[in-house]
């Protein structure tokens, strides 16, 4: 039977038996499932969550932990740092469009102080310290940190610098293993399961199940190979994750993505956003995609960035993911590295995060011109780069890209570069569209009754750009919308 087949809606009439029936029916326990949990649970749902794996966390759990939260939230207020929802909105206008849905901006903006009142007050921990050096993620376990570029060009000069990386507090972080989104995840399981939310997991969901009217009224999930039928009462919600694993749909909505997929778990094979397209969901925004860029930001910095014509491209400063996208998606993967001598051994005695990263430069040579032909680039296409970058760094400016002055610095002396092509990978952004109380939306605009969605199965704040703490940010927020919603329905 072909998969069109086998994912289409299942008549409720055509239900024998039902193995189990909630008020409300959560397909996915990660960052989005849990929250839809809570507050489904806090008024006053009997709430299941079918997990596919065989405990709770999803990807939220190996992520690093940033929730973008902003506006003027506790923790940037106690260090130091202003904000306010006009000023948060408008740098997410112009860093994760073109195309973001205005509205849903415009209310994360202003709900995000709240929101991070709430995970707080669900046990989420953070401590009021900041890291305001280049990385990926802060070492140890600061709690506040630049994690979209916000103070990098051309964003610095569009709206006011503000670091809105929420990290939770951890000690031992292992990045991809265990990480700050761990912490994240464990309180708020922790609470769900105080509130008397269910759990089944090994639970696959495979179909849809709707009343003679196309309202959502159920589940047909598999465990081991066999069908359970799961009763929705209210709703249910999917919190499934993206699609990064399901080749198909990579290939016909994210081309770029082949081959390179960076989700932290397999299990985000698109299944959320099949079942609901069967039902004539509407999508958004699939082709887009967060790009991860596989260098250490602080030899990013001190170095410059170029493409496969010996020309820079990028702000070395910036947000390592916009460099990712600039490099996958504006370059064709192409990237190289050159530093000189003395700004390679100052990096090297910086902390980071992620020290993997740091490798031997793959050429070295006494001069640019012996380093180009090394490379193999056009004579005279690297030289004229860095004749060009440093008459402007001698004078602290950068008029091309506009590196901030801290990280302006004539190239000098002995030199090497890093063969950086090809070190990207990512994951979807795209996926249902939903409104501002999770609903998700059929092509014809009206919501899909019975049926709701949160987290990366969706499009969320992400039209194209992306921020670290997106992920996590929308799909608690909307989580929460999802679990408020679907018990009142």
């Amino acid at each position: 039977m072909s998969d069109a087949t086998t994912i289409r809606p299942l008549r409720a009439s055509r239900v024998e038996n039902w193995d189990h029936r909630a008020d409300v029916v959560i397909a996915g326990y990660g960052i989005a499932g849990v929250c839809a949990a809570i507050e489904a649970a806090r008024a006053g749902a009997d709430v299941l969550v079918l997990e596919r794996t065989g405990g709770w966390g999803g990807a939220a759990a190996l992520a690093g932990g940033f929730i973008y939260l902003g506006g003027g939230t506790p923790l940037q207020q106690a260090l130091g740092f202003e904000d306010t929802p006009e000023n948060m909105e408008t740098f997410l206008l112009a860093a994760l469009g073109p195309g973001v849905d205005k509205a849903k901006i415009a209310d994360y903006t202003r709900g995000s102080v709240e929101h991070f009142d709430w995970l707080v007050s669900c046990g989420v921990p953070f401590r009021e310290a900041f890291w305001g050096e280049p990385g990926w993620e802060p070492p140890h376990d600061e709690g506040l940190m630049y994690s979209g570029g916000e103070n990098a060009a051309p964003f610095n000069a569009i709206a006011k610098p503000a670091p809105r990386g929420h990290v939770p507090q951890m000690a031992d972080k292992r990045t991809g293993e265990k990480g700050g989104g761990w912490m994240l995840m464990k309180p708020l399981a922790d609470t769900a399961e105080a509130l008397g939310v269910r759990a089944e997991y090994d639970m696959r969901i495979a179909r849809l199940i709707v009343d003679d009217d196309d309202r959502v009224v159920g589940v047909l999930a598999r465990r081991y190979g066999k069908p359970v039928a799961i009763r929705a009462e209210r709703g249910v919600v999917l919190a499934t994750g993206s699609f990064a694993y399901h080749k198909e749909m990579i290939e016909g909505y994210a081309p770029r993505l082949i081959g390179r997929p960076a989700a932290a778990i397999e299990e985000h094979d698109g299944i959320g956003i099949r079942l609901a397209q069967a039902l004539g969901a509407q999508l958004a925004h699939m082709d887009a995609t967060e790009v991860a860029f596989f260098g250490d930001p602080q030899l990013l910095a001190r170095g410059i960035l170029v493409n496969g014509r010996g020309q820079r491209y990028i702000q070395e400063d910036t947000y390592p993911g916009r460099i990712g996208q600039a490099t996958l998606i504006q370059q064709d993967n192409q990237a190289y590295l050159v530093i000189d001598e003395a700004s390679y051994e100052e990096a090297l005695t910086t902390e980071t995060s992620t020290p993997f990263f740091r490798q031997p430069p793959t050429w070295v040579a006494e001069t640019i011109a012996e380093l180009e032909a090394e490379m193999g680039l056009p004579g005279q296409a690297l030289q004229a780069t860095v004749e060009c970058y440093n008459l402007h760094a001698a004078n602290g400016a950068d008029p091309l890209l506009g590196k901030k002055p801290e990280w302006l610095r004539p190239l000098r002396g002995s030199v090497a570069a890093f063969d950086m092509r090809g070190f990207t990978a990512g994951f979807t952004l795209g996926g249902l569209r939903t409104d501002l109380d999770s609903r998700v939306l059929h092509v014809s605009g009206e919501p899909i009754q019975g049926l709701f969605a949160a987290g990366r199965c969706t499009s969320g704040l992400c039209a194209g750009g992306y921020v670290s703490g997106a992920s996590l940010g929308d799909g608690s927020f909307y989580g929460r919308r999802a679990g408020i919603a679907a018990a009142k329905n």
